[in-house]
């Protein structure tokens, strides 16, 4: 369970910073903030 919850938090945060990138500034900040808690290192919603 770990392992998808860690790859899924990689794809949020990497998704938020493409959405960055493409000038979609408040969609990109919460795919990361959500990436941040949802992975294992963070606050995960799971547990």
């Amino acid at each position: 369970m770990d392992l998808i919850l860690w790859i899924l938090a990689v794809i949020l945060v990497v998704a938020g910073i493409l959405a960055l990138f493409r000038r979609q500034l408040l969609w990109g900040i919460v795919l990361i903030v959500v990436g941040l808690l949802v992975g294992p290192g963070g606050v995960s919603i799971f547990t």
